[in-house]
């Protein structure tokens, strides 16, 4: 055996195919000849005829026109060469056989241009040898196996309709419904039809002599089908379990079970180019593909009880600050290594995997074809997010809830498919969509309890919820602030509608209010830097249209209206600003305008309208509820005199961005304070103002209210050392943040009339 290849090489003049089948003969020969079949193929010449094997072939398509089938891929289809591989290779004879058929199927694929899965003694023999990968793990052939099933994958990708030839389910789909024994010529020629690049149906390129020999083929393989089919009809008799991860239909899409099967391979280089496969496969066009995929295989199922797994792993305690701050996932770098981690905690090992693998699931439902990524998105929701997490966000334990609403809020952080994003939103909040009433709050039981943890005993599990609300407000989800705030302020049933009377004309002379800051000389709007700014045009196209039934008006008595009334609330006396260098409005001003421009282009596809519903078509005697989320912020805001430092920042935090998002309703009623309430109605500017009328009585009873004030402000600046404890801190702490508040308000108040007022 081992003259073969010295008498190839002595023979070049050989025409190709004469090479070719030599090769083979030899191959075949070895089987007959040999008698000791334990003896590993690398110590035999098999490896070096099928790599001669496939030297020819690539030459020979090197040397024609393109497309055009030579003799030598004839023979090797004709022949059925690659049948008889599949047997050798699933006989692992002689031991290692395998991994050369494996590598002989991915060279070829990988190196011959013209399409090859097409031909029936092609993709038939290519089904048969993906079904023995992933069968056991850990297995010499692994590397092997992944390379051949991700060149499948590439081609695939390359020409979507190809997958069609890997679907096993329409006859068993048929037989299900019971009509298994009609096997009709038009299912034989869905089943064989091949299409070209162009979309039109044709045939692969045969030898005259061969078309018989197809025919026969094509009758046998009809005949193995049906066999198959009988089989596959006797394994769906057994009853499984739905519950059960491995409950799925009859495998029919082989190539993802098998790549499913690798992913749980424990060499971390296989796993991740199975989930790179998937990834190929789960975005391509076709519909049969995309329905196959998510009911008649495990992926849903696998990427889901993954994660449970996963999350049930973690410790029942968890910092959330190291639950934030672990560096950014992804799911294609998991390697952490805790001997080399300087930063370790208990648990990191646990908590990297699992981010890991929900920004793999992300990733997957991001890159999907739509109907794929819809029912893996529903999946997640019901079988991870409602099955697994819900139970540990409803619990009481405050170790608990810290802990599960701190992975919560990491998970809002870190998600970006859209459609992943809808379903974690509507597990949050629910799907409702008409305005909220007092007795109908814990109608979503979850958002109440999560909205309820914003006003908790523990004021770390007050801020991790405020938090997860904030960041949750900033994703690009139409349902959320919606379902939060907007519906409760369609009907603009929180004003009571008259027309000016004389009382209101004296509160404001020339369109300020008594004692009010000019703003045309205030710094806050004359010293911002062009750089800082958007130019007319600029702002205009990142605001919302504007309505024709509603043109827009100058604004600026309006702006010097509201924002004086906010930057007069807190009293002179209770200010403490203008003695600390650095902590003037143009800070908040320049915020504004970055965070403003930013919520415009998020919004912008909502087609919010520019202006508020007519009130015409307003329901004003519908009685008002702000609903479950402000009534509890403007609560914790009505007690920020009171409240830690920490939380009174969060609360205000959260209003802020709210205030921020350019819906005409929104800004009425959180920034408008000449609204007229309807009785018993408060907003942010009323719920302020008892605040403030509550500290005017509390300073008269602090001595030297204004000096320890002053220090405060330093120490929380860092411009003085820690020192002795002062007197009522927490108010003092409370009277600096409301006063950096009204000064943000007052910020977003006016850029946002800037913007509306711009021709």
């Amino acid at each position: 055996m081992g003259r073969n290849k010295c008498i190839f090489k002595l023979a070049p003049s050989l025409p190709l195919q004469e090479d070719f089948v030599y090769h083979w003969k030899a191959i075949t020969h070895y089987y007959i000849e040999t008698s000791d079949d334990k003896a590993p193929v690398t110590d035999t010449n098999i490896p070096s005829h099928l790599e001669q094997m496939l030297d020819i072939l690539v030459q020979e398509e090197n040397e024609r026109e393109s497309g055009e089938t030579g003799p030598c891929m004839e023979y090797l289809l004709h022949h059925k060469i690659l049948e008889t591989l599949y047997t050798l290779g699933k006989a692992d004879c002689p031991p290692g056989m395998k991994q050369q058929v494996l590598a002989f199927y991915t060279k070829l694929l990988g190196r011959i241009r013209q399409p090859l899965l097409p031909h029936i003694n092609v993709h038939r023999p290519v089904q048969k040898l993906i079904r023995l990968c992933g069968e056991v793990l850990a297995t010499p052939t692994e590397n092997e196996e992944i390379q051949f099933l991700c060149i499948v994958c590439a081609k695939l990708k390359q020409d979507p309709y190809l997958v069609n030839f890997f679907l096993e389910s329409k006859l068993k789909a048929m037989a299900l419904q019971g009509s298994a024994s009609v096997i009709t010529e038009d299912m034989i020629k869905d089943q064989e039809s091949v299409t070209t690049d162009t979309g039109q149906p044709g045939q692969p390129k045969e030898t005259p002599g061969a078309s018989g020999a197809e025919h026969m083929e094509k009758e046998d393989e009809l005949s193995q089908q049906a066999e198959e089919l009988s089989f596959g009809l006797d394994e769906l008799n057994v009853a499984t379990s739905p519950e059960s991860s491995t409950a799925c239909p009859n495998q029919d899409y082989n190539l993802v079970n098998s790549l499913l099967n690798l992913t749980k391979s424990p060499d971390g280089r296989i796993a991740v180019k199975a989930c790179e496969g998937l990834m190929l496969l789960v975005s391509l066009p076709e519909p049969a593909a995309a329905k196959c995929l998510t009911q008649s295989t495990c992926l849903c199922e696998l990427l889901t009880d993954r994660l449970a797994t996963l999350y049930k792993a973690l410790p029942q305690s968890l910092d959330p600050l190291d639950i934030e701050t672990v560096e950014a996932i992804n799911w294609g770098l998991d390697s952490y290594s805790h001997k080399e981690d300087a930063s370790a905690f208990p648990g990191k090992r646990a908590l990297i995997s699992f981010l890991s693998w929900f920004d793999y699931c992300d990733q997957l439902i991001k890159e999907a074809q739509k109907t794929t990524a819809v029912a893996m998105a529903k999946a997640v929701r019901e079988r991870f997010f409602i099955d697994v997490m819900e139970p540990q966000l409803m619990q009481t334990s405050e170790i608990g809830i810290l802990t599960s609403t701190a992975l919560l809020h990491r998970i809002v952080r870190q998600v970006t498919s859209d459609v992943l994003l809808q379903e974690l939103v509507y597990f949050i909040l629910g799907e409702q969509r008409e305005p909220e009433t007092l007795t109908d709050i814990n109608r979503h039981p979850l958002r109440h309890r999560l909205i309820e943890h914003c006003d908790h005993i523990s004021d770390e599990i007050s801020i991790m919820t405020l938090r997860m609300f904030e960041h949750l407000l900033q994703k690009p989800n139409e349902h959320i602030l919606y379902n939060l705030v907007l519906r409760n302020l369609e009907e603009r049933n929180y004003m009571e509608y008259k027309p000016p009377c004389q009382e209101d004309k004296d509160v404001v002379e020339n369109g300020q209010i008594a004692g009010a800051v000019d703003l045309e000389e205030d710094p806050l709007f004359t010293d911002l830097s062009p750089d800082n700014t958007l130019s007319a045009q600029e702002w205009l196209s990142a605001s919302p249209p504007v309505s024709p039934e509603h043109p827009k008006n100058d604004g600026k008595t309006e702006v010097h209206k509201i924002v004086n009334s906010f930057l007069c609330l807190v009293p002179d006396e209770a200010k403490s600003s203008y003695h600390v260098e650095g902590t003037g409005y143009d800070t908040y001003l320049r915020d504004a305008h970055r965070q403003f421009r930013d919520y415009c282009v998020i919004c912008l596809r909502w087609e919010w309208p520019g202006s508020p519903r007519s009130l015409e078509k307003c329901n004003l005697e519908a009685s008002f509820f702000e609903g479950h989320f402000l009534k509890v912020l403007f609560e914790r805001m009505g007690r920020i005199l009171d409240q830690p430092y920490d939380v009174n920042l969060q609360v205000t935090s959260v209003l802020s961005k709210l205030s921020l998002f350019p819906h005409p309703h929104i800004h009425e009623y959180l920034l408008d304070p000449y609204v007229n309430l309807a009785s018993g109605c408060k907003s942010l500017f009323s719920v302020i103002v008892r605040v403030v009328g509550d500290l005017m009585v509390r300073i008269q009873r602090i001595p030297d209210f204004t000096p320890k004030l002053l220090l405060v402000r330093k120490r929380l600046l860092g411009l003085e050392p820690e020192g002795p404890i002062i007197d009522h801190m927490t108010l003092l702490e409370g009277v600096i943040v409301l006063e950096e508040f009204c000064k943000e308000l007052a910020a977003i108040a006016f850029v946002k009339y800037h913007t509306s007022a711009t021709p």
